[in-house]
């Protein structure tokens, strides 16, 4: 049964936007008071959040789907609708986080940390905020967009102060066991560790955590053992303890050899930019297993080729304490002296975000199609205008080319060569096609009607008095002209009108 988890992708869907409302007050005498259409809520997002209280990522290795509430529509009476509820995810300390291209997206070190990992979609506007001056009454709201979709992988990094490296059996395990309250799985076969074990040491006045890493073969670097999967575990450590066994019965093994190899292992494996090379940190050496007689007398041979490295060599033993003092108290004053470079040094740059006012908000790339040239607008605000308009209204249709017009989308299509007519795709992929016709307008400043009225929404049928009075006049003038032709037929009295030829021969 899986129990430690320290990489997995996660699925995530954001809340969508809710649409916005096209409503129109109604009031006494007054059929057409106003829009007052709501807007949409904005949809949930999803945020992660560095808890100290998470060791591990098993949670989201069993149910990695996961999604934030979406916002509601906006309704009349300028009632705006209810924002989406938004997601917390809860992962350790040291998670790194990045997008499906293996991209950095966030390191997640400090307890507490925040990051909104899938923004929610945006509420539509309603037509009480799209009204202006010169559209008075929109008969259209904006839809709500959708929020972020994709993956993101999760890698956990233990923040540790010490990490214990050394072949698998070397006593790793019972060393952390020995000087914490740790209480790993501990046998006398390889590759019992399947997982980081974290320890808390108190040294004197200094506390600090040692990580103990699953052991360490040749080739780790390249994928063998288990090496290459936790071997990110000891990126964030300030020290390094080899922890060589001094009792082994494989042929061919000696604690220099096994040191060898292990050196040339974290040497193979890139950290980050920006963090020290393993070996550039403080190492300690530990000769384990000196209860043992051979494993004493082997300890005393090999340390003087161990100091002439420039190695603190300390002979410990797990079974007796033996030694365990003084290597917990030197890893103290490693880490207490680390501490306080850190403190004193300057602190990080802060970093501003500005808006980019003269960035362009799109671009246009020309793409060449079986009939002709493709001109594909790209761009944050085009897309997300494209999402939010409704394109079974002709007046939201047109309230987007005028906003296409203002962001400057018309010019720059002159002046890449489009004509009228040529094919123009708004976003990635297939997007939204269509003809361009230059210079379109929207149907709201077309319209011209009295103040107060408009002719889309005729809401009272029936006729006034002066209209049926001039439909009443019309039908008695009508009568009257149809009687006196009548009367002139009856006395025989000739019509004098002629047309054409007629006039003359008259």
């Amino acid at each position: 049964m899986v129990t430690f988890v320290d990489r997995v992708t996660l699925h995530l869907r954001a809340g969508k936007g809710g649409n916005g409302c096209v409503s129109v007050r109604r009031e006494k005498f007054k059929p057409l008071a106003g829009p007052d259409g709501g807007n949409g809520g904005h949809g949930g997002d999803i945020v992660l959040v560095a808890d100290p209280q998470v060791t591990t990522l098993l949670s989201y290795h069993h149910s990695p789907h996961r999604a934030a509430g979406n916002g509601g529509f906006g309704m009349g009476d300028n009632r705006s609708g209810a924002a989406g509820e938004s997601l917390e995810l809860a992962v350790p300390v040291g998670t790194v986080v990045k997008d499906a291209e293996g991209q950095t997206l966030a390191d997640l070190v400090v307890p507490g940390t925040r990051f909104v990992v899938a923004p929610g979609g945006q509420g539509g506007l309603g037509n009480a905020a799209l009204a202006n001056p010169k559209r008075k009454a929109p008969g259209f709201a904006l839809l709500g967009t959708p929020g972020w979709e994709g993956d993101v992988l999760l890698e956990l990094k233990t923040v540790a102060d010490v990490a214990l490296v050394g072949f698998p059996s070397a006593g790793k395990s019972s060393l952390i066991a020995a000087i914490s309250a740790a209480r790993p799985k501990i046998a006398d076969y390889p590759f019992t560790t399947l997982h980081p074990n974290l320890g808390v040491v108190q040294a004197g006045d200094t506390r600090f955590t040692v990580a103990d890493v699953p052991g360490l073969i040749e080739g780790a670097s390249e994928g063998k053992g288990l090496g290459l999967e936790f071997l990110r575990h000891v990126e964030r450590c300030t020290a390094l303890v080899h922890v060589l066994d001094c009792a082994t019965l494989e042929p061919g093994r000696d604690p220099l050899s096994d040191l060898d190899v292990i050196r040339e292992e974290l040497a193979n494996y890139p950290v980050p930019e920006g963090q020290t090379p393993l070996l550039d940190r403080p190492q300690l050496v530990a000769l384990n297993k000196v209860d043992v007689p051979e494993a004493k007398d082997l300890a005393d041979f090999v340390r003087p080729d161990l100091e002439e490295r420039g190695y603190r060599v300390f002979e410990i033993s797990t079974v007796s304490h033996e030694g365990l003092r003084q290597l917990t108290f030197a890893l103290g004053d490693i880490i207490a002296q680390h501490r306080v470079q850190v403190a004193e040094s300057p602190a990080a740059e802060r970093i501003v975000i500005r808006p980019k006012g003269a960035q362009k908000d799109f671009e246009i790339r020309v793409e060449g199609g079986t009939y002709g040239n493709v001109y594909r607008i790209l761009g944050d605000k085009p897309l997300r205008w494209v999402q939010q308009t409704d394109f079974q209204n002709e007046e939201a249709v047109g309230f987007l080319a005028d906003r296409l017009e203002k962001l400057g989308v018309e010019d720059e299509l002159f002046r890449v060569g489009a004509v009228a007519g040529s094919t123009v795709v708004i976003g990635p992929g297939d997007g939204i096609v269509f003809d361009w016709h230059p210079s379109l307008s929207s149907a709201a400043e077309l319209m011209t009607a009295p103040r107060g009225t408009d002719p889309r929404l005729d809401l009272n049928p029936r006729r006034t008095t002066s209209q049926r009075r001039e439909r009443y006049h019309e039908r008695m003038d009508a009568k009257a002209e149809a009687r006196a032709e009548l009367e002139a037929e009856r006395l025989g009295v000739p019509d004098f009108s002629f047309d054409g030829e007629d006039d003359e021969q008259a």
